[in-house]
C-alpha cells in the first residue's frame, strides 16, 4: 500500500510539473534567468519532500505546486507589464567589454574573473580577447559578442595556397600574476616578458591585468588594471 501510495503521488508530481512547466512557457536551462533556476529548483523540493512524507497526501502537493506556479506566473506578468521591475527579478545585462578594453567594474559587479571570461569567450570560438570589440554578459550567465572589424572582415586564403596555421593565443599574466607554464610552454622567459613590458612602460607584472602572448612577430597584447 506504501508503495502504491509513492508511486502515485510521483505520477501526480510528475504531470502537475510538467503542465507548469507547458503553461508558463518556459524556456531551455541555458536560457533560463536566476530567478527561473531557483523556481525550478523550489519546484523539484516541493515535489520530492512531499513524497517521502507520509503526513502529506496528493491534494497538499497539488495545492503546493499550485501555488508556486502562480507566484511564479504572477511574476511573468508583472515583469511584462512593468518594465521596472526587470532589472530587479530577472536582472539586466552587462557590457564587460567596451571598444576592445574590459571594463573592470563591470567585470566584478558580475562576479567575474579573467579565467571565467575567456571560458565564456571560448565557448563563442574566441579565443583572444584581441577579436572582441563587444561583449555582453546576458542574464542567464551566456556572453554575446561582437568581433572587432580587423576581425569580421578577415581575407579568405586563396584555396590553391596552404594557408600558414593560425597560433594559439596564450595568456602570460593575469590578474598581476605570471603563468609560469604558459611561459615555458610559449618557449618564453621572465627577462623577455620583463623586456616586453617596459617596452608598453610596464615596471612590474603587478600592474598588468592580463597579457596575452600571440607569436613573437607580434606585440604584446596588455590591459591594465
Amino acid at each position: 500500500m506504501e508503495y502504491l501510495q509513492i508511486t502515485v503521488e510521483t505520477f501526480f508530481g510528475f504531470i502537475a510539473l510538467f503542465i507548469l512547466t507547458k503553461v508558463l512557457g518556459k524556456t531551455q536551462i541555458t536560457q533560463i534567468t536566476a530567478f527561473d533556476f531557483i523556481a525550478a529548483l523550489v519546484l523539484g523540493e516541493l515535489v520530492g519532500n512531499a513524497l517521502y512524507d507520509d503526513e502529506i497526501g496528493i491534494f497538499k502537493v497539488g495545492f503546493a505546486v499550485l501555488l508556486w506556479g502562480t507566484l511564479i506566473y504572477i511574476t511573468e506578468i508583472v515583469t511584462e507589464k512593468f518594465k521596472g521591475t526587470r532589472e530587479l527579478l530577472e536582472g539586466q545585462p552587462s557590457l564587460i567589454i567596451r571598444k576592445g578594453k574590459i571594463d573592470r567594474d563591470a567585470l566584478k559587479k558580475s562576479k567575474l574573473d579573467i579565467n571565467q571570461l575567456q571560458h565564456l569567450l571560448r565557448s563563442k570560438d574566441v579565443f583572444s580577447l584581441q577579436e572582441v570589440e563587444y561583449a555582453v554578459l546576458e542574464t542567464d550567465g551566456t556572453v554575446s559578442v561582437l568581433k572587432s572589424y580587423s576581425y569580421q572582415n578577415s581575407v579568405k586564403s586563396d584555396l590553391n595556397i596552404n594557408p600558414e596555421p593560425v597560433p594559439l593565443p596564450m595568456a602570460l599574466i593575469s590578474d598581476g600574476e605570471i603563468l609560469w607554464d604558459n611561459l615555458k610552454e610559449a618557449n618564453l622567459d621572465q627577462d623577455w616578458l620583463e623586456f616586453q613590458l617596459s617596452k608598453q612602460n610596464f615596471t612590474s607584472p603587478k600592474d598588468v591585468l592580463y597579457a596575452e602572448f600571440k607569436d613573437k612577430n607580434s606585440p604584446l597584447y596588455i590591459l591594465e588594471f
